[in-house]
């Protein structure tokens, strides 16, 4: 296991540092600007590492173990089709639209793959609608120093620790390649994600999660737990701007994390969404086997409880822009 995370590690490590270079090279920047929570022009695209490693994992575990194939085929080719149209919007910016008909078609993949392998078209859904949501999350999330790449890599710990065989070293290979890529965008930035990386994380994510219910559907409830902060903050301030008539899409920094980030510093914020989602998991770890209703009582509690913050830095964030214009 020890050779295999450090194998995913040195891939992302090394293919940060090349997609850095590339990203130089061709003027790939992304540039501060009132819908940015940067201060310096940084070159984006690094997650295409991130994306490299877990197709080697994927290529390796279906080599070696064959029950898995179709699964792993499925997972592999939305995954490809997901980090392709966010690296062709990194270098050119593309419709809305086509975006998520590329991610449709992606999620498609992923759920015709586990219809499949399960038979079960409950969890086939799962799998579509987790996978649009996920990739988009991930993407909305990824907008301060670390962020994105530092819930993943916890998500991917207690992914690993649910899951077992192939999948389980795929979760591993997840959490290894964010831990490679982080030195490079935290706490300093000198890489973003960009769309591609981002994209493909959230899909991973959307995708071991599914097969992490396969055996065990309780498995699935459990796993809200990591993901509270990302599904809350992106959930309500998306609710938030559809209801005033925004361009939900489009770039922004109306998300807690931007809100906070802007008085606390982006490590400071990233430090605490991690240290939230690491109490999570360990919450997950120590009380997974507990009945299901322990599950969604403490869903329950753990989301109105992150609604409330996300509240609270809203109204921090409308009385700063009232006093301003004051």
């Amino acid at each position: 296991m020890l050779s295999w995370l450090l194998l995913h590690f040195l891939i992302a490590a090394v293919g940060t540092l090349l997609a850095r270079r590339y990203a130089l090279q061709r003027d790939l920047l992304d540039h501060p600007g009132e819908r940015r929570s940067h201060q310096v022009a940084t070159p984006r695209g690094g997650g295409v590492a991130i994306v490299a490693a877990l197709l080697v994992a994927i290529v390796a575990l279906a080599t070696r173990d064959p029950s898995q194939r179709w699964l792993l085929g499925g997972f592999g080719i939305g995954l490809v089709l997901v980090a392709a149209i966010g690296m062709a919007d990194d270098h050119r910016p593309l419709p809305v639209s086509l975006r998520l008909a590329v991610h449709a078609l992606a999620a498609a993949v992923l759920a015709i793959s586990v219809q499949m392998a399960s038979g079960n078209p409950w969890l086939a859904m799962l799998a579509f609608v987790s996978a649009m949501v996920l990739t988009n999350v991930w993407n909305f999330m990824d907008g301060i120093n670390g962020l994105a790449a530092s819930q993943a890599l916890l998500v991917a710990m207690a992914l690993a620790w649910v899951l077992g065989g192939s999948w389980a070293l795929l979760a591993g290979a997840l959490a290894a390649a964010c831990a490679g890529f982080l030195p490079f965008n935290f706490p300093r930035a000198r890489i973003f994600l960009g769309d591609g990386g981002s994209g493909g994380i959230g899909f991973s994510i959307a995708g071991l999660g599914t097969v992490a219910a396969m055996p065990d559907s309780p498995a699935a409830l459990w796993l809200l737990l990591p993901l509270s902060a990302f599904l809350v903050d992106a959930g309500l301030t998306l609710s938030m701007r559809t209801l005033q008539g925004e361009r939900w899409w489009e770039a922004h920094t109306r998300h807690a994390y931007q809100v906070w980030a802007r008085s606390k510093g982006h490590t400071s914020v990233t430090l605490l969404y991690a240290s939230w989602t690491a109490t999570t998991v360990a919450v997950m770890i120590v009380l997974r086997t507990t009945p299901v209703s322990l599950a969604v009582a403490l869903c329950v509690v753990t989301y109105l409880a992150a609604s409330v913050v996300w509240w609270r830095l809203e109204r921090m964030e409308s009385h700063t822009k009232t006093t301003g214009d004051k």
